[in-house]
């Protein structure tokens, strides 16, 4: 896999705007909260090495919050409806916890216009079933999940 030079601290800023945007928060603290909780429950539901393979596919600093203080599960925990998964989001740290319904979608919307798509394709058809699902995102123009690249 070809390494790009990012600018890390600029790409973190846009993804927290973008993330805190499209789930109609107001602080980028909040927006932080949400995808930690989402990527928290994904990786839960991963085998270490599956984890360290999706973590390879981040961008830098959600990569770095995926693996912070995780936890390895074993046996992975199974995927289960959307509806339980966006309640086992909104328990992360729950007493400040302002995530919205749309958390899963909005992180994954955000994030997916950061990563590689061949990369992350390739991952997710690796991965346990449900993974492709959490990640997809319906969009009406695919040019809004353009890799954007600083």
């Amino acid at each position: 896999m070809p390494w790009t030079y990012r600018h890390a601290s600029k790409e973190w800023k846009a993804i927290l705007d973008d993330l805190r945007d499209r789930m109609d928060l107001v602080s980028e603290n909040s927006a932080y909260t949400a995808m930690d909780g989402v990527l928290q429950v994904f990786r839960r539901r991963l085998t270490a090495q599956q984890g360290l393979d999706f973590a390879g596919v981040l961008p830098s600093i959600p990569r770095a919050i995926f693996v912070a203080n995780w936890k390895v599960q074993t046996p992975p925990l199974p995927f289960p409806d959307r509806a339980t998964l966006v309640q086992e989001v909104k328990q992360v740290r729950q007493n400040h916890n302002l995530t919205p319904d749309n958390a899963i979608e909005a992180t994954a919307w955000t994030l997916r216009r950061y990563m590689n798509k061949a990369d992350l394709e390739r991952v997710l058809a690796a991965l346990p079933g449900g993974a492709a699902e959490f990640w997809y995102v319906e969009v009406s123009d695919p040019h809004e999940l353009e890799q954007r690249i600083f």
